[in-house]
């Protein structure tokens, strides 16, 4: 049995078949292959086919019932967000009143800033880690900024060792038993959109509170991609987009995480807004606000209800799968693909080699990347995406991706290169 033959028995005896007809699968730009075999799903995932269903449904009740649907909607647009809240909890492992969908990743980072970041005294720094996502230090340098303080001095960026790519937990957690007195918040990626890197989340959030910072999380390249267990790790407070791993469309809704007891402490400032409010309340148009002891106490306005329905729909197929069984395939998915770039000349794996320090992603250094990402496409249809100057990702997630695109994508990366296997 060829190399080939193999990935397509692999299909065929998965524990969890591929939901792969359950999504709309864009033409292969080139090659001889009908289908794209799509790695790209850790910038934009693919368009559930429920999804248009869920959008029309709303545009219908908005052509028949106009300003009434808020209350005799299908699903009434007035409380519409609660639809997603039991969904996102045990997508992330939290209580239903510790999550809400609202805003976009980075306005929900300013809004946990504006209440958790609260610098006083020596304990002023914001932490982050050297290879954030450029959005993240762009928002950590501006409230450093809006509270009066120098980014220079305050935002401390943690780097890998000499001659390493990734942060250990060891040196993050030491920097926090050495330097925690002067830290206000710490703020990591659950997973590295560079690297790929798994962070130990629950030992660096330990570490942090023990140390006495806020303990946030930006889990753009985790929420959909790894089991997490916010309320019981106890962090702080955590934000996503749902665009990725969650499949629910460019610029879609995304979701925010805070803990219950910080839900429960109504003394706490926010950046408030109507949606904020007690909902038992808000139609009484009061000027105070009332806020609800919950993650809706962060609420600002009312849903773009055109833009939660796609996200009610990935959700949907999420609930039907579960993460555990999501992250087992995508362990064997992604495990197979490495397996198939082993030996090939002039190609650095940059993601952790453990499989339990990774998600559903691989990058690699090579020269020229944006040149390789066009040519994987143009030649076999496969699509990846490129990080200047050097880094190549690719992402197989465990809903659409199969072992065939994974034997596909690393046949096409050898030929590309122009290289041979070592031996």
């Amino acid at each position: 049995m060829n190399d080939a033959q193999e990935a397509v028995r692999l299909d065929a005896t998965d524990p969890l078949p591929t939901l792969r007809d359950a999504f709309h699968i864009p033409p292969a730009p080139g090659g001889t292959y009908a289908e794209a075999a799509y790695f790209a799903g850790n910038s934009l995932g693919l368009q559930p086919k429920s999804a248009a269903r869920w959008v029309t449904e709303e545009l219908e009740d908005w052509s028949r019932l106009a300003v009434a649907a808020h209350t005799k909607g299908r699903r009434p647009w007035v409380d519409y967000h609660e639809l997603a809240r039991e969904p996102y909890a045990r997508l992330v492992g939290a209580l239903p009143h510790e999550v809400v969908a609202m805003n976009s990743l980075t306005v929900n980072l300013h809004l946990m800033m504006a209440t958790f970041y609260r610098p006083s005294g020596d304990r002023t720094r914001i932490v982050i880690e050297d290879s954030a996502f450029p959005s993240d230090s762009y928002a950590v340098r501006s409230q450093a900024v809006h509270h009066g303080l120098d980014p220079r001095r305050t935002v401390v960026r943690l780097r890998p060792r000499e001659g390493e790519e990734h942060l250990r937990t060891e040196d993050v957690i030491d920097y926090l038993e050495r330097e925690g007195w002067h830290v206000a918040l710490l703020l990591l990626g659950g997973v590295n959109y560079l690297t790929g890197q798994l962070m130990d989340m629950p030992a660096i959030t330990k570490a942090g509170r023990a140390a006495g910072a806020v303990v946030g999380w930006d889990l753009a390249h985790a929420a959909g991609n790894v089991p997490l267990r916010l309320h019981d790790w106890d962090v702080d407070f955590a934000a996503w987009c749902s665009y990725k791993y969650l499949n629910s469309g460019p610029g879609a809704v995304a979701g925010c995480f805070v803990h219950e007891r910080h839900g429960r402490d109504a003394a706490l400032p926010r950046l408030s807004g109507w949606w904020g409010t007690d909902p038992a309340t808000r139609f009484e148009m009061r000027p105070e606000i009332s806020p609800p002891a919950s993650a809706d106490a962060w609420q600002v306005s009312n849903p773009p209800i055109l833009a939660l329905a796609p996200v009610l729909a990935s959700l949907e197929i999420f609930d039907r799968v579960g993460m555990d069984a999501l992250r087992a395939k995508s362990e064997r998915l992604t495990g197979y693909l490495a397996a198939r770039l082993e030996g090939v000349r002039g190609l650095e794996l940059l993601t952790p080699a453990d499989p339990a320090m990774r998600g559903c992603q691989l990058s690699i250094r090579v020269p020229d990347a944006a040149g390789v990402v066009e040519r994987l496409a143009a030649t076999a249809g496969v699509i990846a995406d490129a990080r200047e100057p050097d880094v190549v990702r690719l992402a197989p997630a465990p809903l659409y991706c199969t072992f065939e695109d994974c034997h596909r994508a690393g046949a096409a990366l050898r030929a590309t290169l122009d290289v041979q296997p070592h031996g």
